[in-house]
C-alpha cells in the first residue's frame, strides 16, 4: 500500500509538465471540450489526448461524452484553489526576488 507521501509525489509529478497545469487553469472556469481545449492551449489534438489521459487516470479530470464530442472536467474545485495557493507563493518570491536585485542594483551604483 503506498503512503500519502508516495501519493503525493505522484501527483507532483504528473503536474510538473506547464501544459497541464495550464490545463487545470482553463478548466476552473467549467468543463470543456477536447477541441475547445486544443484552441485554448494550441496543442496538437492528440498531445492534449495524451495530457488529458494523464489527469483522467489519477483522479483529476473526469469525462462525459455528448455525440461526438469528449468533455473534460476538474473532478474537485480544490485542485485549482490549491493552485491559486501555489501561485500566490510564486508571485511573492518573484515579488521579493525583484526588490532585491533592484536594492542590489542601487547599491553599486556610485
Amino acid at each position: 500500500m503506498p503512503t500519502i507521501y508516495e501519493l503525493h509525489a505522484e501527483i507532483c509529478k504528473m503536474f510538473s509538465n506547464p501544459k497541464r497545469l495550464e490545463i487545470i487553469d482553463h478548466l476552473r472556469e467549467g468543463e470543456k471540450t477536447v477541441s475547445e481545449m486544443v484552441e485554448l492551449t494550441g496543442l496538437t489534438q492528440p498531445a492534449l489526448s495524451q495530457h488529458l489521459s494523464v489527469m483522467w487516470k489519477n483522479g483529476v479530470l473526469s469525462r462525459r461524452k455528448e455525440g461526438v464530442n469528449v468533455y473534460y472536467d476538474l473532478t474537485n474545485p480544490q485542485i485549482s484553489e490549491a493552485f491559486d495557493i501555489l501561485r500566490k507563493i510564486l508571485l511573492e518570491r518573484l515579488s521579493t526576488s525583484e526588490k532585491l536585485a533592484k536594492e542590489m542594483t542601487e547599491a553599486a551604483s556610485p
